[in-house]
Order: structure tokens, then sequence, then C-alpha cells
């Protein structure tokens, strides 16, 4: 979780921010175990400031953890995906993913913590899956669980995509919505 301290300031938030983003950066391309050191140099601090907010790797990550999740769900809440379409809504979804792309790619590397963030992410998820079957719009010989984890593939995919510069936003989530739904939707 992001530091909870009387240090309430715009200068703290800005330092913890900093610090985030050089974290999903530096541990999306090298991975969780990446040096600390060179996510300190990323956010442009000392390693010494880096331990002031975060004493130490877990608690780094458990606050990039949070922060994405929290990225996440606030995109897919704002993303209206109950009054939109299937096929909109599931492109709505992967966009919101792929928005977030290098602190939710963090969350892949490590399947625990992947587990725990995909549930608090699955209901909405489930809920559009199962609207989909349910409206014919979706195959219905594969369970809804079956389709997220094809979904949930879909978009870690979209998302290396995108932080590769392969394609951008639009073009991974516009295409990745494409995949998903050519081989999910339900067939005459």
């Amino acid at each position: 979780m992001a530091p909870t301290s009387s240090k309430s300031s715009p200068r703290f938030d800005r330092t913890s921010a900093a610090i985030l983003d050089a974290a999903a950066k530096v541990f999306s391309e090298e991975g969780t175990s990446a040096n600390l050191a060179t996510v300190a140099v990323t956010a442009g601090i000392s390693r010494a400031t880096l331990y002031r907010y975060y004493a130490n790797r877990e608690a780094l990550l458990e606050a990039l953890t949070a922060d994405a999740l929290d990225a996440v769900a606030r995109r897919l809440a704002d993303a209206g995906l109950e009054r939109a379409t299937v096929e909109d809504a599931i492109e709505r979804v992967l966009r919101a993913f792929v928005a977030v792309g290098d602190r939710y790619a963090v969350l892949t590397g490590d399947q625990t913590t992947l587990e725990a963030a995909h549930g608090e992410l699955a209901a909405p998820l489930h809920d559009l899956l199962a609207r989909g079957i349910r409206t014919g719009v979706l195959r219905d010989d594969l369970p809804v669980e079956i389709l997220y984890e094809f979904l949930a593939a879909t978009i870690l995919k979209a998302i290396k995509l995108n932080q590769r510069h392969r394609l951008g936003l639009e073009e991974a989530s516009a295409a990745a919505a494409r995949f998903f739904l050519d081989g999910t939707r339900a067939r005459d």
C-alpha cells in the first residue's frame, strides 16, 4: 500500500508516485528481483529516499500491487461495462488493462499476486462473460471460467505488445478484442 504517514505534502505524494512509476517500469522490464538501486535512479532519487518511503522490496511491491489494482478497478468502474454491448465492453476491458500496462504487468510475474489481483478484478469480467453467453453473443460450450482464462491471457499479450511498442494502446486493445471475440463468438 502507499505509505501512510503524516507526510501528506504534495512533495511526498510526487516522490511516492515517481517511485511507483519507476518501479513499474523497472520491474516490468527486469522482473521483480531487479536491483532497487535501479528503481531509485529511474525515479531520480537516492536509495536512502527510496527506503524512507518503502522499507524493503516487499513493501514496494505491495504498494505497486495496490496501485495497479486500484488503477484497473477505477478504469473498469468508469467503463460502463453494464451499459455497453458485450463486444464494446470487452474492448473497454482490454483498453482498461492495457492502459495500466507496466503496473499490471508486474503483477503477472508473481502467480500469487496475480491470483489475488484476479480475485479482486474477476467479478465484473465474469459478469460480462456470463452476459455474453446468456445473450448469445459468446459461445455457450465453454464455461465462464474458461472464457475468463482466455480473456486474461489475451489481456496479458495485449499489454506485452503495447509495452514492446509493437502496437499502440488503442491498436493493441482493439486487436486483442477482435482476437478474443473471433475465438469466443457464438456459432450459428
